[in-house]
């Protein structure tokens, strides 16, 4: 579905099971259509930090961020300061990264 329309445009939808986690060649497509966005260490999760001016535009992203991720049903893990918030993106029932993290990370990148 992604590769039709650009990422930000797409939905997520569910993806359970090994068979939906992505090959490293798919990964490293999908990762080169996401700015900034950078492999973990771990290879299972795609993370990003988005610096802000100060604590009230880092919460409204973060509040904008959360309302997203609940519409896609597809939810980041968040590390939140006073002027900045790290990103991380993972499909836990796939145990590893499937289509949705970075269709829902070129939505962050969208809402920052």
């Amino acid at each position: 579905m992604a590769d039709r329309i650009p990422l930000d445009q797409a939905r997520c939808i569910p993806r359970r099971g090994h068979e939906h986690r992505l090959g490293e060649a798919r990964v490293r497509e999908l990762l080169a259509q996401v700015d900034g966005w950078e492999l973990a260490e771990d290879g299972h999760a795609i993370t990003k930090t988005f610096r802000f001016p100060d604590y009230y535009h880092t919460i409204s992203f973060v509040n904008a961020l959360a309302h997203e991720a609940n519409r896609e049903d597809h939810h980041p893990d968040l590390s939140v300061h006073y002027d900045r918030c790290m990103v991380r993106w993972s499909t836990h029932d796939c145990d590893g990264l499937s289509e949705n993290d970075f269709i829902c990370a070129a939505k962050a990148d969208r809402l920052a």
